[in-house]
């Protein structure tokens, strides 16, 4: 485990925790965000909180959502540290933007609601501000709002399917410098055998004497 490769999955996922949570913060404690069009027709800013799951599922309470996400963040931590042997540089960079989204919206779900005065722990509702408002014969495009966090996420998933050839890690493939990292630990000289003939002559010399 190198520290190229943990930088390469640390440092997008605390990027994107430290923005995801600083552009939440300015949203709601900013009056003049919560409704604003940045470009007519196509973008605004609508602040609201998201207490189901993503794209608005709500089938589960809010502490069962809460519970399964961290489960799932840890499992997928603890995946990728333990593969790291068999991953490349592009694979941890997109795995930490996946890592980076779901502490954001873990963070929102840990706080929210004692910050905002309406739970507890687990009991927090996911910001959320960013409403892609195109419409096609009044047909919304992309009815959901959603936030840092989530385009961290979604962009990692994508870059994934488009180049999986590239970025997920093979059963057979291992970097090139870990190849050569182990290539040389089992350079040392060796010692050739003694052909049997050889080996035979000097046997019958020492009966001999």
């Amino acid at each position: 485990m190198t520290k190229k490769k943990l930088l390469a999955l640390f440092a997008p996922a605390v990027i994107v925790l430290i923005l995801d949570q600083l552009t939440k913060w300015i949203i709601r404690t900013d009056s003049s965000f919560h409704n604003l069009t940045i470009i007519e027709g196509w973008l605004e800013f609508n602040y609201v909180q998201n207490e189901g799951m993503a794209l608005g599922i709500d089938i589960l309470s809010t502490p069962v959502i809460s519970s399964i996400a961290i489960v799932a963040t840890i499992g997928i931590t603890i995946y990728v540290l333990f593969n790291m042997s068999k991953t490349n540089i592009g694979y941890l960079v997109m795995m930490g933007l996946i890592l980076g989204g779901a502490f954001g919206n873990i963070t929102d779900r840990l706080i929210m609601g004692i910050i905002e005065g309406y739970g507890t722990v687990l009991e927090g509702h996911v910001v959320d501000f960013i409403h892609f408002n195109l419409r096609i014969n009044d047909w919304p495009v992309f009815p959901y709002i959603f936030n840092v966090a989530d385009i961290a996420i979604s962009v990692s998933i994508i870059s994934l399917l488009l180049f999986n050839k590239r970025l997920l890690p093979t059963e057979d493939e291992i970097p090139k410098e870990e190849a050569e990292t182990e290539a040389g630990v089992f350079d040392s000289p060796v010692m050739e055998p003694i052909p049997f003939e050889e080996n035979k002559t000097g046997l019958e010399g020492n009966t001999e004497s």
